[in-house]
């Protein structure tokens, strides 16, 4: 119980800081997000809009002085003080106060990167590195350390993108210009040749060989068809005697496949894979895409034949592996937020709210999946009577969708619906009239509009 409330301290702490955020209140912000941090060390959101709301507020008090250099110099020292001690996760909150002071500086960035090293943090040191890259791309001494780093962590080709620019910034420097070429190299061997797609150059002025540049171009298409697919099915295969080992081929070939709508042949080749790497998610995710688009492409063929019962029951088939496949990689996979979103959601179709509940909460943390999870969240707590809380994840998902997209009117509808039971007309009115706004057309606005225009004159009567 301790931990679940701990959980959903953090969680208010950092709805408040990202509220303060949207609203530029950048020092409120940091306070706030620096509490949710406290109770959740290990939540990468809160770290991501935390390193945001830091440079903000830098920029905005005009930080920077004589007196910063001086109180970053004695937090730094704090800070390698601890991380040499090997104590990484005091490090990591003592290193938080002193990004505080200046997120931008170098020196500053370095202590961060090794105090989260030392936690044995690495997805910390690079939110904190591509923090100060994002927000200061013309600071040639920033972005060499922040090249260099890369470089460290093997991320070549963001450390390519790092030099590129500072060789823009420092034309006709020769160390920059090797150091360039470098990263390029290490990208092109890491990365094969998907890295180069549309980039200057690209593969085709280093290969020599004109028929592997033949299959580059095939290869480079967005959907491959007829002979070109077979020849690079062919040379995939190839691939993969040569280097069993090697996922990204596996991924190819079944890509491939899928394309051609040759399903069985995609999934066998994915389970092949499998049994080489039993604990890639990606392969897992593919898996289960290409096994769903086979259900899809037999119920497709039953009800071209006419045979829609037949077609039915493969439907129910197919929702049941959908369910089952997701629970199995969640399973698996429990860090996985997308997951836990997608199998809440399940749960809610198949209306286990209680269920859905538990997985929402915590795909609440998924930047991608928290806005669908708040709405789908309050559909849950309506379905159970719990309206107050219900209203409660519709107003933060209200308050964090910045334009009338469908998403949020279906918020605000939803918002009417309440303050409608609640016979708070005014309020439903005010809700429905923002959608109606934006939606004329949207659901059964019109009525609703209608029936509480005339509640609201009579009312005043």
């Amino acid at each position: 119980m301790a931990n679940d409330a701990n959980a959903q301290k953090a969680q208010n702490f950092m709805n408040r800081g990202r509220q303060a955020l949207e609203a530029g209140r950048y020092e409120l912000a940091v306070e706030m997000l620096m509490q949710s941090l406290e109770c959740s060390p290990d939540t990468l959101e809160t770290r991501r809009l935390l390193r945001a709301a830091q440079i903000a507020h830098f920029r905005q008090s005009g930080g920077g002085g004589f007196g910063a250099k001086m109180k970053s110099m004695l937090q730094r020292s704090k800070v390698m003080g601890l991380v040499k001690k090997g104590k990484g996760a005091e490090a990591m909150a003592e290193a938080e106060k002193l990004l505080s002071i200046n997120p931008l500086d170098g020196d500053n960035i370095d202590a961060a990167v090794k105090a989260a090293e030392a936690a044995g943090k690495p997805e910390a040191a690079a939110i904190s590195v591509e923090a100060a890259y994002s927000g200061n791309q013309g600071d040639a001494n920033l972005l060499e350390r922040i090249a260099t780093y890369y470089m460290m962590a093997k991320n070549y080709a963001k450390a390519r993108d790092a030099y590129d620019k500072l060789a823009k910034l420092k034309p006709g420097d020769q160390h920059i210009l090797q150091l360039l070429k470098n990263a390029e190299a290490q990208t092109t061997m890491s990365s094969g040749w998907s890295d180069s797609i549309g980039k200057k150059g690209g593969f085709q002025g280093i290969l020599a060989n004109k028929e592997q540049a033949k299959k580059l171009d095939q290869a480079n298409k967005a959907v491959v068809t007829g002979d070109d697919a077979e020849a690079l099915i062919e040379e995939k295969k190839k691939q993969i005697e040569k280097e069993p080992n090697n996922m990204n081929f596996y991924r190819a070939l079944a890509r491939l496949y899928m394309q051609s709508k040759r399903f069985p042949e995609a999934i066998q080749t994915l389970e092949q894979a499998q049994q080489v790497n039993s604990a890639d998610p990606e392969l897992d995710r593919m898996l289960s895409t290409v096994r769903a688009a086979d259900y899809e492409a037999r119920i497709e063929e039953l009800r071209k034949e006419g045979k829609e019962e037949e077609a039915e029951a493969l439907e129910v088939e197919k929702n049941q592996f959908v369910f089952d496949d997701l629970a199995t990689r969640v399973d698996h996979y429990p860090n996985d937020l997308h997951l836990r979103f997608e199998l809440g959601y399940q749960y809610y179709i198949y209306e286990y709210y209680d269920d859905a509940i538990q997985h929402l909460q915590l795909a609440q943390k998924s930047p991608k999946d928290r806005l669908q999870a708040l709405y789908y969240l309050a559909m849950c707590f309506l379905k159970k009577g719990q309206t107050d809380m219900a209203v409660m994840q519709l107003e933060t998902a209200r308050d964090q969708i910045p334009t009338m997209d469908d998403l949020k009117k279906k918020v605000v509808y939803q918002l009417g619906l309440c303050a409608e039971d609640a016979k708070d007309y005014e309020k439903a009115y005010n809700y429905y009239k923002d959608v109606y706004s934006s939606d004329v057309t949207f659901g059964d606005l019109n009525e609703r509009m209608l029936k509480i225009g005339k509640l609201l004159q009579e009312s005043k009567k």
